[in-house]
């Protein structure tokens, strides 16, 4: 029984060692034809891994023939499915731009924009792959209107905008959770004419009048009625654009808090006048009795 349990073994063996053996000696060889099949092959059977490794000897070898079309197409598909989409993204556009009147130039354009799709990180990181996905997307519609594709092209721009917007908004709110509030009222604005139809429009229209009350209150006493009665006039604006708000009453409250705010520095500065002429008085009427 040890002995049949060994031989199988050794079999199994021998088997994988000639399988891997006549693998290795095909991937080493010229027989590009036979190398070509198998790379179909072992593609179609999803062992992507092994067929990276024969297409990447046959691409610079059919440079130039009949075949290399429908090699190029399926190289750049294997490092999809790979999940290497930073190189699949590159070797779709050149598929693109190489084979323009191709059949497939459509699809593969439209493939190297996923790619940047697939790339783009959360909202919180690094922007930079969203930009280039939504210009990459936009281009594929400049360029094929008619495609079937247009519509999945314009959800995925739409994706692409919505994490842009979070972001933006985001970027904004942590302004304001730090307490810079001048900086969080200028995000505010900036992200509202950037994305004016986010759906955070209107809570950053109220962050707005928050942060600029916040920013009023914090500020030397002879800068505040003139930020106070900004919040004023913004929470004013809000109150008309958004009636049925559920921050509503926090913006009238915000209002009216300025309101008084304003009330109580004037009277500040008014006493701090009076002080000051008063002091100014006595100044001069110890210099009037001295020249006396």
């Amino acid at each position: 029984m040890r002995l049949l349990s060994a031989s199988i073994s050794l079999l199994l063996i021998i088997t994988i060692a000639g399988c891997k053996s006549n693998f290795e000696k095909l991937r080493a060889g010229n027989d590009t034809a036979k190398k070509y099949q198998e790379a179909l092959r072992l593609y179609n059977k999803k062992n992507y891994s092994k067929a990276l490794i024969l297409f990447d000897d046959l691409v610079q070898k059919y440079r130039g023939r009949t075949e290399a079309e429908d090699l190029y197409y399926y190289y750049a598909y294997t490092n999809y499915k790979l999940g290497d989409y930073t190189t699949a993204r590159y070797h779709f556009k050149t598929f693109a731009d190489t084979y323009p009147t191709g059949i497939k130039a459509e699809e593969c354009r439209f493939m190297s924009a996923y790619c940047y799709y697939l790339e783009s990180p959360n909202y919180s990181l690094d922007q930079e792959n969203t930009i280039k996905a939504i210009e990459a997307l936009q281009l594929f519609i400049n360029l094929y209107p008619k495609s079937e594709r247009v519509s999945e092209a314009s959800k995925l721009i739409s994706n692409l905008r919505n994490k842009l917007e979070t972001k933006s908004y985001a970027n904004a709110k942590l302004f304001l959770d730090i307490g810079d509030y001048k900086s969080a009222v200028i995000a505010f604005r900036n992200s509202i004419r950037d994305y004016p139809d986010t759906k955070y429009a209107e809570e950053m229209e109220f962050l707005t009048i928050k942060a600029q009350y916040l920013y009023a209150k914090n500020s030397f006493e002879n800068k505040q009625e003139g930020r106070f009665n900004e919040t004023i006039q913004m929470a004013a604006e809000f109150t008309e654009k958004y009636p049925a708000s559920k921050y509503l009453k926090d913006a009238e409250q915000l209002k009216k808090d300025s309101e008084k705010a304003i009330m109580e520095v004037e009277k500040l500065l008014a006493t701090e006048t009076t002080k000051e002429k008063t002091k100014a008085d006595k100044q001069d009427e110890t210099k009037n009795n001295i020249n006396e």
